[in-house]
């Protein structure tokens, strides 16, 4: 009994450390210089230098851009828009969708929104809203303070304008939950807090906060010239509305040192690197865009000089801020898969280990997957990775682990590299790309006690 209760023990240290060992709670030592810059990376916001650590920090805030959610009902108004009120009731209803539910949430967000309207006009601040459809470069540029309410769809929406390359100074973004009930709301404030919008707001405006910073990935697609990527509104379907700008560099240097080609001055199209303007706050997702496809990837990690040639369904690249999402759900285990491997233990080493305790393992591991919201690396996660005959090439690439960039080149039929899963651009055959996190992209939240 005493050699069971051991192994169970070695069992469940063995368990926790190697879930401690792919978790930012635990840097690796060449990590720690560059994460230490990070986590306490000032930000130049208003004309003045912030820390992610400092307190009662007052701001001027003037201009409010609240930043709403396209509710259901308002969304089939714009949709059918040849219809008046009755009629689209009347269409709605006919297709089965429950239509009082669709209003009562259509007013119970509109009621959240006007909430944080008259508070922060109530304070004083000019308050102008805004939704997916209509949010654009100019409004970006003319805030303070960009306010998402919604849930985490909303605020990552307002995050990926949030960048350099729509807005020349960093501007900070706090959020409201507006159905609490219905929306876990990671991103936004504490829930307390859509009851009591007042309080928030008046803590926001007497600098009642901490600053908090949230890494972002950057996308880099390296190239010879070729026509503009065009990002895609994966809600609508169609071009994404806000103005783009896209970097020309014409040194092809991070070209020639990511793929190691030679570059010749006299060829016709000279090597060029594009920085799409969207960084990710949760993650950026290649593969191919019929899931049942197999998606062929060339990948190659900081960490090594080899690129490895892989077939999977799709690679995930997650900063900490997302690694409570799809990063978890890909890589999260379930009480079953550690009740086999208990059991195939068990049957091997021919000891009981009735003792441990399957759903603690679980739980410790699944919560040593996350990682800190600034953490300055990227994890990236393979999909079902094809492991069988000569795949990956070369062997013995680790489906999942850490890396301060990531190069990726396609070998797909009809791919999309999807930023925050909201927009997309075109990912095809021969198309090159480099994600990386730096200091300068991350994002500027607020961060308030419940």
């Amino acid at each position: 009994m005493q050699r069971s209760n051991k192994l169970a023990t070695v069992v469940l240290a063995g368990f926790r450390k190697h879930a401690k060992k792919t978790a930012t709670h635990f840097l690796k030592a060449k990590y720690q210089p560059t994460y230490h810059i990070a986590k306490h990376q000032s930000t130049y916001v208003n004309n003045h230098w912030f820390h992610s650590h400092a307190k009662n920090n007052k701001l001027r805030i003037k201009k409010v851009l609240i930043v709403t959610k396209l509710t259901r009902y308002e969304f089939e108004k714009i949709r059918h828009a040849e219809l008046n009120d009755a009629e689209l009731e009347e269409k709605i209803k006919y297709r089965g969708t429950d239509y009082d539910a669709l209003m009562y949430y259509h007013n119970l967000h509109k009621a959240v929104e006007r909430k944080v309207v008259d508070s922060f006009s109530q304070m004083g601040v000019e308050v102008k809203v805004v939704n997916r459809l209509t949010i654009n470069k100019e409004l970006l540029q003319w805030t303070d303070l960009i306010v998402p309410v919604g849930g985490d769809g909303t605020f990552l929406l307002a995050a990926s304008r949030a960048t350099p390359f729509f807005i020349e100074n960093s501007v900070p973004i706090v959020g409201f939950n507006s159905d609490p009930q219905r929306s876990e709301g990671r991103l936004m404030l504490p829930k307390q807090y859509t009851s009591d919008v007042n309080d928030a707001v008046k803590k926001i405006i007497k600098g009642e906060f901490e600053w908090m910073h949230r890494s972002r990935i950057r996308i880099t697609l390296l190239k010879f010239n070729g026509e503009t990527p065009i990002p895609i509104d994966l809600h609508e379907f169609n071009p994404a509305p806000v103005e783009h700008k896209e970097l020309f560099v014409s040194e092809p240097s991070l070209l020639d040192q990511i793929n190691g080609g030679a570059y010749y001055p006299g060829r016709k199209n000279k090597a060029t690197k594009r920085i799409l303007p969207y960084l990710a706050l949760n993650e950026v997702f290649i593969g191919e865009t019929l899931s049942a496809r197999v998606s062929h990837l060339h990948i190659r990690p900081s960490t090594t000089q080899k690129i490895t040639k892989t077939k999977s369904s799709g690679l995930c690249v997650s900063t900490g801020t997302g690694s409570t999402s799809w990063h978890t759900s890909i890589n999260r285990l379930s009480n079953k898969n550690v009740e086999d491997l208990l059991q195939l233990l068990k049957k091997n080493n021919k000891v009981d280990l009735n003792g441990v305790d399957a759903g603690e393992i679980c739980e410790e591991y699944n919560r040593q997957l996350v990682f800190e919201p600034d953490d300055p690396r990227l994890c990236y996660s393979i999909r079902e990775q094809i492991c069988v005959g000569v795949w990956p090439n070369p062997k013995g690439f680790e489906s999942r682990d850490f890396a301060q960039n990531l190069y990726v080149k396609s070998r797909c039929f009809d791919a999309s590299l999807v930023i925050d899963g909201t927009v997309s651009y075109k990912f095809n055959d021969g198309t090159k790309a480099l994600l990386e996190v730096l200091p300068e992209d991350a994002l500027l939240t607020m961060k308030i006690e419940d």
